[in-house]
């Protein structure tokens, strides 16, 4: 199975092949799961952000369930501070598809449930990060991902 290379610090995923095809080894959910483009995305964020920026994978939700208007959606992946309050709310897409208007609204719309102060968006080639401010209804974009240690 040929991956794409994502513009994430490389990672050595276990990866099985099977009559239903592949799948790789989510460590936060601690089984294997179908190998998507975007769970390949999803996989490389979670590296990323647990190896390179910290953030404890104890405090690592994946495909969390929500209802935003009275619908039912999973948020790809949610950080969480150490009090269990979300921090960071990520919203994965296919390498190939592109990081237009829409996917920011649909990221926005479900973090007026989440309540994050930090969004990721990427595709495994492009990522955008930046903090919300709820009571302005503004928002920051940052050159990266914040350490978790230096979250307030």
């Amino acid at each position: 199975m040929e991956l794409p290379l994502l513009t994430f610090p490389e990672i050595s995923p276990q990866i099985q092949t099977s009559e239903k095809g592949h799948s790789i080894l989510c460590d936060i959910r601690r089984k294997y799961v179908r190998l998507t483009p975007e769970e390949w995305v999803r996989q490389h964020v979670i590296s990323f952000l647990s190896r390179h920026r910290g953030y404890p994978a104890s405090l690592l939700a994946v495909e969390r369930g929500y209802t935003y208007q009275g619908m039912p959606w999973r948020a790809d992946l949610v950080a969480h501070d150490r009090r269990g309050d979300p921090c960071l709310l990520v919203e994965c897409k296919a390498p190939e598809v592109r990081l237009r208007q829409e996917v920011f609204e649909q990221v926005g719309r479900y973090n007026i449930v989440v309540g994050a102060p930090l969004v990721v968006v990427s595709n495994g080639l492009e990522h955008f990060c930046f903090r919300v401010d709820r009571s302005s209804r503004m928002i920051e974009f940052l050159p990266d991902v914040p350490r978790f240690d230096a979250l307030p």
